[in-house]
């Protein structure tokens, strides 16, 4: 089913695992721009937030990130990736309104099927009756994004709504290092650096590379050094 709270949700189980990473969490978010985001996400007065940006943006992580913050709460929270998911019944999304935090992500997948966003429209409603809290993620603006429901884009509109930015070289090479140290890793800045000229741009690959070096280096006892990071390049 996918990810919830301490609680099992009470009348929908979804006929696959959506799990979240242990990595995606706010202490393991840099924010650089993004900062006044992370902050309302935070915050349980806000019932609807709507965030949007490129791939690399943060718009998952964040996403997940409020999954496991209503966790650690005791709530109940579930992650939605509708990349996953559309090849489901639109059916899944009923009782869904049970959940303390609902996170949904790729809305940008629904333009062009009506079905699944008259669902979302209707469980929309059903949480701002019951008071919980929405968190969707896109590729653009909804009023842009190409929705054929208008009420649904009125809907995305109605709380607040954020465009993330990626972050800079600098940023990135802050996040690598945060990443590490987090994972019980020490890595100068001079690693970081290379990593960034000569590894992937994305934040998604270069995670995925440091999970790597993680690996390796506890198997060959190596500190992250350039001639390590050299090797596994």
């Amino acid at each position: 089913k996918a990810f919830s709270g301490n609680n099992t949700m009470p009348r929908v189980q979804l006929p696959l695992a959506v799990g979240l990473r242990d990595s995606t969490t706010y202490a393991n978010f840099l924010p650089g721009a993004n900062a006044a985001c992370c902050h309302a996400m935070q915050q349980a007065e806000h019932q609807f937030i709507y965030l949007w940006g490129p791939h690399g943006s943060g718009k998952s992580h964040l996403l997940q990130a409020a999954c496991h913050a209503e966790d650690q709460r005791g709530g109940r929270a579930s992650y939605l990736p509708l990349g996953e998911l559309l090849s489901y019944p639109i059916e899944l999304l009923d009782g869904m309104e049970a959940m303390d935090v609902l996170c949904i992500d790729d809305l940008d997948l629904l333009v062009g099927n009506l079905p699944w966003q008259q669902a979302l429209f209707h469980l929309y409603n059903r949480l701002r009756d019951s008071g919980k809290r929405l968190f969707v993620a896109g590729n653009s603006a909804p009023s842009v994004m190409g929705l054929e429901l208008p009420d649904l884009v009125s809907r995305l509109g109605w709380g607040l709504v954020y465009q993330l930015h990626e972050l800079n070289d600098e940023g990135k090479a802050e996040a690598l290092r945060l990443r590490a140290r987090q994972r019980g890793m020490s890595m100068p800045v001079e690693v970081a650096n290379y990593l960034l000229v000569h590894g992937p741009r994305d934040m998604h690959r270069l995670f995925a590379l440091l999970d790597q070096m993680d690996e390796r280096s506890l198997v060959e006892q190596r500190r992250l050094t350039i001639p390590f990071v050299r090797q596994i390049l």
